[in-house]
């Protein structure tokens, strides 16, 4: 699998150390599901995944590394 080029965690940390709990309320996910998504415990479901692009700004290339 390749390697992002921006974490999940990073992209918290820039927005002013916004914690998991901020992140799953503003994307509408649980605080446990932003966790295993940083372990790669599961994998980000299509839908969500365009939520975090769009909160962040991001491409979804930039965050699975594709």
């Amino acid at each position: 699998m390749p390697k992002p080029n921006v974490t999940i965690a990073e992209l918290r940390m820039r927005e002013n150390k916004m914690s998991q709990r901020e992140l799953a309320s503003a994307i509408g996910v649980s605080t446990q599901t932003i966790n295993a998504w940083e372990k790669d415990i599961t994998i980000i479901k299509g839908e969500n995944l365009i939520k975090l692009c769009r909160y962040f700004n991001v491409k979804a290339s930039d965050i699975l590394g594709a």
